[in-house]
């Protein structure tokens, strides 16, 4: 279903930006898509063209009994977004932060483009690659969106290496959230969505639970920007703009008066 029943021009989402009371933004897929990282499940995701299977390579059970199949995938993941850089809308969502137009990210998204972006508030929903920590002591690797534990370890082999902590020798896991463990933060997410006057949707179905749940705890006026098929039901309040998130979001700026650098 198209849901473009009630839709809102640049202008009218920049009023509502411009005058609302807290603006919190939820970001899926689509925003890291735009950046060129293919959805996983896509034709192009890693997922059909190396033929992984997602219940496995993102299995925690399957991880603690052998990390390999993971690891394989991550080597692929990091040769497809080594040179991803954040989009328009990234760059955008920083600058409205600065401009005190923002109190919050929370993110499906696990590229920390948001991080390289500039947005200092982020809730990732799903964990992050950029980071990781010991199975074992769980002293942190590294931390920030620089990915550097992965780039030492993959100096050191020519095939996918299982990366193993520096300090007590255990495998070391990116702090990505696997099947079978709990997102991250959802309490914190959902608060603040509860308490917001208005919620931006970019770049997400709204298909994956928990974080399709979200929407429906706000009380004021939601807008969702994606391209597609939308799991949100028409209601007060509610926009469903289907247009490419940077050309949308390039007018809105402009109408703000925002530079985005």
């Amino acid at each position: 279903m198209n849901r473009t029943v009630r839709s809102l021009g640049p202008g009218e989402c920049a009023d509502l930006i411009r005058s609302t009371g807290s603006l919190v933004v939820l970001t899926g897929a689509g925003l890291s898509t735009a950046a060129g990282i293919p959805d996983f499940r896509g034709p192009k995701g890693l997922y059909v063209t190396r033929k992984y299977n997602p219940d496995l390579v993102f299995s925690i059970d399957h991880f603690r009994r052998d990390p390999l199949l993971f690891y394989q995938f991550t080597q692929d993941f990091m040769g497809l977004s080594k040179d991803i850089r954040p989009t328009f809308t990234h760059r955008a969502l920083s600058s409205f932060e600065e401009c005190g137009l923002i109190d919050g990210i929370i993110t499906q998204n696990i590229d920390a483009l948001h991080h390289q972006a500039g947005s200092r508030r982020v809730i990732e929903l799903h964990g992050s690659y950029w980071s990781a920590t010991c199975t074992r002591c769980q002293k942190g690797d590294v931390s920030g969106a620089t990915c550097a534990w992965w780039d030492k370890a993959i100096r050191t082999s020519s095939r996918a290496p299982i990366v193993c902590c520096p300090v007590c020798g255990s495998v070391i896991k990116p702090d990505v959230v696997f099947f079978g463990e709990a997102v991250k933060d959802f309490e914190e997410a959902a608060a603040m969505v509860s308490r917001c006057d208005l919620l931006l949707v970019l770049g997400s179905s709204l298909a994956v639970y928990p974080a399709a749940v979200l929407p429906k705890m706000a009380s004021g006026t939601v807008i969702v920007v994606n391209q597609g098929e939308v799991m949100l039901s028409p209601g007060r309040g509610r926009y469903f703009i289907n247009q490419d998130l940077n050309d949308y979001f390039q007018a809105v700026a402009e109408e703000l008066g925002v530079d985005v650098p």
